[in-house]
């Protein structure tokens, strides 16, 4: 077999000769940084980074091309990966009939790692050609107490970043730069940023100083209200800085309150961990050697507020929805896809399945999650969605779970779920109980997340729970024989569900009967009347 040609923009004639996989249309020399995007994973480059793709290969919107940010150290391998191929990478679409639609993404420009070179950062985010910043920073990104909804001042990387000044002329101006001490007893010491809020919030701050408009910040998260969300954030964060004086007699708050537009969207194509042996198929099918490629599912949609003051790309012209409020989007893909996700996470790896196809198609955890928690519980909590018929929306969220193509696993949609139950699920929960409906099937959720934190299997099999707060959680359920309501007890997550009687007689009856009978006696037990 011929050996595979490695992904570059000088082999892009030679792969786009073959004919067998779509290459951009635009001159990549062309392009211009016009977006800043922290948090450059899978789905970002299966979703909006392919949007942009699709407006450029239509030979417009070449100034608003992509400069990726990555802050943590695992994106040192994307740093890797990209700059070795010039930010080219294939994305793969495959549909439930196994119907693939290969094509070669040139939307980002390029990719910079945060701590090789902050000021790089700081100097793109503060270019006039810069426009927009967006976020794909995962729900715990956002960094505050899904229970109260407050911004924790006290994560590591925060803290530092509230007391540290990150302009060497504002720090001597301030009298700390050049002291004996080198302004150590002040603790503000000058350095640079270590989180999303602190490059954005820098960043703000030396545009005003310069006479710069300020960009639009775009959350593409999966939370409600994700631009108000991220507003209230990165506010909370410039007003605790305005109050320790790291910005002298020019406070940054305010300005931003006043000055920065935070649309909000919704975002949706199911897009798994790249795999070792999606790696393979793009070099053995396609003939690519390409270190990071992405593989999704072919649905994607996205409905974004159109409040851009500075500017934006035509995305309407390449499928996006632009509306007025996407707040019933939103509340319809949170809980009836994510929700659902998580329905068929805990209890499909209880019943010692890997991927969501088979979750989806299984004859009792299938109809627990489409009648008894989409119709039942979920449902009551969407409002009125123009333009959707929620049946079919359900009956096509089932059909895109068991697309058998794409190999989503269970392991991915069980992770991070500190962040996800208590941002997705525990406000249907709390909505149905003030209501006065029934909440078994969230309750039974729930349950099937305290079992699964365990990390136990029925048989005996153990498995790596990933969460920002795994010590917790384990240690949590590991209380599960002397205090059946341990796992609820942690009100950061649940608030006060522990007090609500509707709720915990159907988990603490989920929860035995998955402790001694197993998730296949507890479905079958609660589908039965269907």
């Amino acid at each position: 077999m011929t050996a595979p040609t490695a992904l570059t923009a000088s082999s892009l004639p030679e792969i786009a000769a073959r004919g067998e996989v779509a290459t951009p249309q635009q001159p990549l020399d062309e392009r211009r940084v016009g977006i800043v995007h922290f948090g450059v994973g899978g789905f970002h480059r299966a979703h909006q980074a392919m949007y942009l793709d699709r407006l450029m290969n239509a030979g417009r919107d070449l100034d608003w091309a992509l400069c990726g940010v990555g802050l943590l150290p695992g994106d040192a391998r994307m740093r890797d990966a990209l700059d070795a191929q010039d930010s080219l990478y294939t994305l793969v679409t495959k549909a439930p009939d196994g119907t693939r639609d290969p094509r070669v993404i040139g939307s980002i420009a390029r990719y910079l790692f945060a701590p090789d070179d902050p000021e790089a950062v700081l100097a793109q985010m503060t270019d006039p050609a810069v426009r927009i910043v967006s976020l794909t920073v995962t729900e715990g990104g956002y960094n505050y107490n899904p229970s109260t909804g407050e911004f924790q001042y006290e994560t590591e990387a925060v803290a530092a970043d509230l007391a540290t000044r990150f302009d060497p002329a504002d720090a001597q101006a301030a009298g700390l730069a050049g002291s004996d001490d080198g302004g150590a007893n002040s603790a503000q010491q000058m350095g640079q940023p270590r989180t999303m809020f602190g490059y954005v919030v820098e960043a703000l701050r030396r545009r005003r100083e310069a006479g710069t408009a300020p960009f639009t910040v775009m959350s593409c998260d999966n939370v409600r209200g994700n631009g108000d969300l991220a507003k209230r954030m990165i506010l909370a964060y410039a007003q605790r800085r305005d109050e320790n004086g790291l910005h002298g007699d020019a406070p940054i708050a305010d300005w931003i309150a006043s000055e920065v537009a935070f649309p909000n969207c919704m975002v949706d194509r199911i897009t798994p961990v790249t795999a070792e042996s999606d790696i393979a198929m793009i070099a053995s099918d396609y003939g690519i050697e390409d270190a990071w490629p992405v593989v999704s599912e072919d649905f994607v949609q996205w409905v974004l507020e159109d409040e851009f003051p500075a500017g934006r790309p035509a995305w309407e012209e390449v499928g996006v929805q632009m509306v007025e409020d996407v707040e019933p989007y939103e509340l319809m893909k949170l809980r009836l896809l994510n929700c659902s996700h998580q329905a068929i996470a805990y209890f499909g790896l209880l019943l010692g399945q890997t991927y969501a196809d088979e979750a989806a198609v299984d004859p009792h955890l299938a109809p627990f999650t489409r009648t008894l928690y989409m119709d039942r519980e979920g449902t009551p909590t969407v409002p009125e969605v123009p333009g959707m018929d929620l049946d079919a929306y359900k009956d096509e969220l089932m059909a895109r779970f068991a697309n058998t193509s794409v190999k989503d696993t269970l392991a991915r949609l069980a992770a991070e779920s500190s962040d996800r139950i208590p941002t997705w699920l525990v406000p249907v929960i709390r909505e149905n109980l003030e209501a006065g409906r029934d909440v078994s099937a969230s309750a039974a959720i729930v349950a099937s997340w305290a079992r699964y934190a365990e990390g136990t299997g029925e048989n005996g099999e153990q498995w790596p729970v990933v969460d920002r707060l795994h010590d917790r959680v384990m240690a949590a359920a590991a209380k599960h024989d002397e205090d059946p309501l341990a796992f609820l007890r942690d009100e950061e997550l649940f608030g006060d569900l522990v007090e609500h009687e509707a709720f915990t007689t159907p988990y603490l009856h989920a929860l035995e009967v998955l402790r001694t009978d197993g998730a296949r006696t507890l479905l079958k037990e609660l589908t039965a009347a269907l």
